[in-house]
């Protein structure tokens, strides 16, 4: 297994890359599927209570309350908090665009996620499962947004950059789906964030760890509630309010070097997943590698093969 899991606090800048912190201040699970996921739920959830010996419509999970999927063999179990704590070992990014599924049918899958490779930083060309690049967004810096054609205007558009955070979380009072507390102790999870404004909350609690030369995995990021943004039609989305505590350091176990490198496992197989598709779609689609694309294809060939 990879040396860095061999977790030395140490040796900060070794592991500020690792973990994925090491560009924020300038710009155990093995599958996919077997992480649970963090995420903020946005609509109320509505349950049945007993008022005046009538059963009434009461909200029993608020807007904008955290949600914890726990995923099992058997299924996923949701859980429910308005407050929790994370403590983050590591992030990494990429992109992500999502194509809906207009003519869906009963059963069939509403739509689809295009995925890029998950990198310590968006400052390269990364593969998506499509067989291009940057899930068709134009490679580098653009300087004037206007001058693309409208089509690839409304591409870019519908394309998010995503953080995604690996770690452990404790929620505060946690329920069930039906308001009801439960008993849950700490769970390792992945968080992707694409909400922009979320994406640089969170982006300046990791800059944070920077500043005091920190590792994200000696201190919480307390997450206290959430903040509600209107939208036109009436309806809200929320976003997170952060704070990382600085006033508890831990140490790192052996348990969390095993942690940590599960995570690391696990993205490793998801681009190796995501690479495989790459490479399966630049076989069998129609239309040719452009010369752009290839020159890239060749830069990875080449940096790989000096591995």
């Amino acid at each position: 297994m990879n040396d860095i899991i061999n977790i030395n606090t140490d040796s900060y800048a070794d592991l500020a890359k690792a973990m994925g912190i090491a560009t924020e201040v300038s710009a155990k699970p093995k599958k996919s599927g077997n992480l649970n996921r963090l995420r903020i739920w946005h609509s109320p959830m509505m349950g049945q209570t007993e008022v005046n010996g009538k059963m009434a419509n009461v909200e029993v999970i608020e807007g904008g309350a955290y949600r914890l999927e726990v995923v099992e063999e058997s299924g996923s179990t949701y859980y429910y908090a308005k407050n929790v704590s994370i403590r983050p070992f590591m992030q990494r990014f990429m992109l992500r665009r999502y194509i809906a599924n207009l003519n869906a049918k009963a059963g069939e899958p509403k739509g689809m996620f295009h995925r890029t490779i998950m990198s310590d930083n968006l400052n390269t060309d990364l593969k998506d499962n499509t067989g291009r690049f940057n899930c068709g967004k134009p490679s580098g810096y653009i300087e004037d947004f206007k001058a693309l054609a409208p089509d690839m205007q409304d591409l870019i558009r519908q394309i998010k950059r995503v953080r995604v955070i690996f770690g452990v979380v404790t929620l505060d009072e946690p329920t069930n789906e039906k308001g009801e507390a439960v008993l849950l102790g700490d769970v390792p999870f992945i968080w992707e964030i694409d909400n922009k404004d979320a994406f640089k909350t969170l982006g300046d609690q990791f800059n944070e760890y920077v500043k005091k030369s920190r590792l994200p995995i000696q201190h919480l990021i307390h997450l206290n509630g959430t903040k509600a943004n209107q939208l036109p039609n009436g309806s809200s989305f929320y976003t997170p309010i952060a704070e990382v505590d600085f006033g508890e350091a831990f140490d790192v176990t052996e348990e969390d070097q095993k942690l940590f490198g599960d995570f690391v496992d696990w993205i490793k197989n998801f681009n190796d997943y995501i690479c495989k598709e790459w490479e399966q779609k630049v076989e069998t689609r129609q239309n040719p590698v452009s010369p752009e694309e290839m020159e890239t294809v060749e830069s990875f060939i080449d940096i790989e093969g000096n591995n």
